[in-house]
This record gives C-alpha cells, structure tokens and sequence, in this order.
C-alpha cells in the first residue's frame, strides 16, 4: 500500500495531551492515530475530523467518534504545517465546555509566550 505524503506534522506541547491519552481504552487510542494520520495527509481535511473554534484566534479541536463516544482534542497551527495539541476530553454533552476552551487557550496563549 502507498504511503501518503505526510503534508502537516503533530507536535505534542508539554503533557497535556499525553495525560489525557494514556488514560484511554486501546480502542480509543487506535482512533485518535487513525484521526491523526488523516489530518497530517489531507489537504483539506473535512470537518468532521478538524474544525475551527468559532470566537477563538486559532483555535481547533479534533474530532475523534469511538462507538457512542465523543472525544475532542484542541489543537493550534504553527506556520501552517505544525500542530501543536493542547489538552482533550471526552465529549459528553452537545455544547464543548466552555473550562475546557478556556483551558485550552491558555496553553495555547503559554506555548506562544514560551516561543
């Protein structure tokens, strides 16, 4: 099988991201690199799997469906190619926390100050 042209890179800033995932089932996990490898080869990557945070400069999160559950994880660009993964959680109401943005934020506003 051809392997796709690697157009983006993840980066994980801090733990943040590594807490949330090593807390997860293999199920999960297996899903979240399966998202990953589509965001880091798609030139357009939908939305069902990458969309903006609206009210937020620059903020993404990561869409990741296992089963019944929700997952998200939030992410920021750097120079385009380069995103950085914040914190994730699991999803389980309509409407994405409002901690879990702020929270988010701030390590992305930390990442930026750290650069």
């Amino acid at each position: 099988m051809n392997q796709a042209k690697q157009i983006r890179t993840v980066v994980l800033y801090q733990d943040y991201f590594s807490d949330f995932f090593l807390k997860q089932r293999q199920k999960v996990k297996d899903k979240i690199i399966w998202t990953f490898r589509l965001i880091v080869t798609l030139q357009f990557v939908p939305k069902d799997y990458l969309k903006h945070i609206s009210g937020t400069d620059g903020l993404y999160e990561i869409r990741v469906q296992q089963g019944n559950n929700s997952f998200r994880i939030f992410c920021f660009f750097d120079n385009d190619k380069l995103i950085i993964l914040a914190n994730g959680f699991h999803k389980k109401t309509n409407k994405t926390p409002k901690a879990e943005i702020e929270k988010a934020l701030k390590i992305k506003l930390e990442y930026e100050t750290g650069k």
